[in-house]
């Protein structure tokens, strides 16, 4: 059976975490590990993480790509999964995920959109067809193939072995979604199934600066690894390998 363990990093978001573990506690099917990453809080987030049942995982270099490449180096699962500590996951999310890498051996990688709470329905709207709809259409058609979601994705425990040395993982002022995704190697399989949804908090939304950082960050995080090598080479290896793959092998004498 295919162990499954799901990272969560935190950082002084207790409330939202107990929500978000209260989720994972209802799921049809039970994680193997849970993981929180105590990414230096202040408030009660190691507790809270502790009473529900979670191992909890000390971070304290301030960074979310930092919080999670350490959830990611300590989860024992064969499949790791990852939220946020405002994630609220149906009950029937983690049941899918892991069928999804049982039925597809060849993928390495899946994401879902999030369905937005606590804001507006038109700032909920906006967010899950423009910010979330529009990143993956544009980073999609940068990379040739669909991006991962931070909110909502899962990966092979040896996928992450493999991209762990190579990913910004010590940079703060990242996306790690973005940058995981932009690492997949052209032999990962990798997709984003609309269907497989979580609630997301629409706090990134609330003000204006907010937003505009979380922006700034992925402009910022495209240019980096767009320096060390362009996207667009990326894309033409990937396409390269799957028209590799779809070549006819010869018969077996």
């Amino acid at each position: 059976m295919t162990l499954v363990s799901v990272v969560i990093p935190s950082f002084n978001d207790s409330v939202m975490l107990a929500g978000c573990l209260r989720a994972l506690a209802a799921q049809s099917r039970q994680p193997d590990e849970v993981v929180v990453v105590d990414n230096g809080s202040t408030d009660d987030t190691a507790a809270v993480a502790r009473a529900a049942g979670a191992r909890v995982v000390a971070e304290p270099r301030r960074g979310i790509f930092l919080a999670t490449s350490a959830g990611f180096d300590a989860a024992t699962g064969d499949v790791i999964a990852r939220l946020d500590a405002d994630s609220v996951p149906p009950a029937d999310w983690l049941g899918a995920v892991v069928a999804a890498f049982e039925e597809e051996p060849a993928l390495s990688a899946l994401s879902g959109p999030g369905d937005f709470y606590g804001s507006t329905p038109l700032v909920h709207w906006l967010a899950e067809n423009l910010y979330i709809g529009g990143y993956v259409w544009f980073v999609g058609g940068l990379l040739g193939h669909p991006p991962l979601f931070g909110s909502n994705l899962a990966l092979r425990a040896d996928t992450w072995r493999r991209l762990r040395g190579v990913v910004h993982r010590d940079l703060r002022e990242i996306h790690d979604d973005l940058d995981l995704s932009i690492h997949l190697e052209p032999d990962m399989g990798v997709r984003f199934d609309p269907t497989l949804r979580v609630g997301v908090s629409a706090r990134p939304f609330a003000t204006l600066a907010g937003f505009a950082r979380r922006i700034q960050w992925a402009f910022s995080t495209l240019g980096l690894n767009w320096r060390e090598r362009s996207l667009l080479d990326r894309r033409a290896a990937r396409r390269a390998w799957e028209r590799e793959q779809a070549q006819p092998r010869p018969r077996e004498a």
